[in-house]
């Protein structure tokens, strides 16, 4: 319906598709290295180099980011809560089935650029789709940083992550807030809602006492 959302599912379905074959490519090489298809137990480390690229280029994760603020700000509301939530489970539960084989010292520098990256990126941002895409990215790179000790705990963050992101994007079609403009007057309009906007975007900032 728009040149932007046109835009969005292009850069999009590319970015995926190459994603996509860097992680076929690293199932076959492993295939031919080891005679087995499975990617449970990757010895080489060049094949385990190429899945992590791959799996850190599916979620967004820094340097591979670039494409997620863009994408999203295209995007309606709706699309961007399935994008930020409900696609991330397929290659975060790759990204945990395999973390234990997983190089630590790349995972660990893509996790601390993440970081450095998301909180940085939505200081200047008034569009609300772009501050949560960064918020999406700095998440992502501390699920990344444990993943590699402790899986238990990434995938609780994956949960709190998933539950506070749903409800703040709910919470952002409900006033239909595309910008901090709009977001600023909501107070006038729905003042419970407002305070319950203001309660979640604490959360997702992990500031006490919501931490």
């Amino acid at each position: 319906h728009h040149p932007r959302a046109t835009e969005s599912a292009t850069k999009y379905f590319l970015t995926q598709a190459t994603a996509s074959a860097l992680l076929l490519f690293s199932a076959a090489m492993n295939a031919w290295m080891t005679g087995e298809w499975t990617i449970m137990n990757m010895n080489s480390y060049t094949p385990t180099t190429i899945l992590t690229i791959a799996l850190a280029i599916k979620l967004g994760i820094a340097p591979f980011h670039l494409w997620l603020p863009d994408v999203l700000q295209g995007l309606d509301m709706m699309t961007c809560l399935i994008l930020s939530t409900w696609q991330k489970l397929a290659p975060m539960a790759l990204l945990i089935l395999t973390s234990h084989q997983l190089n630590t010292n790349l995972l660990t520098l893509m996790a601390l650029a993440s970081a450095i990256t998301g909180g940085w990126g939505a200081l200047n941002q008034t569009q609300t789709r772009k501050i949560m895409a960064y918020s999406s990215i700095a998440h992502l790179g501390w699920m990344t940083l444990v993943i590699s000790f402790a899986p238990g705990l990434a995938l609780l963050n994956l949960m709190i992550y998933l539950l506070m992101t749903s409800s703040m994007f709910m919470m952002l079609m409900t006033l239909n807030a595309t910008n901090m403009n709009k977001l600023s007057i909501s107070w006038l309009k729905t003042p419970t809602l407002a305070a319950s906007m203001m309660a979640g975007l604490l959360s997702l900032g992990g500031l006490p006492p919501l931490s």
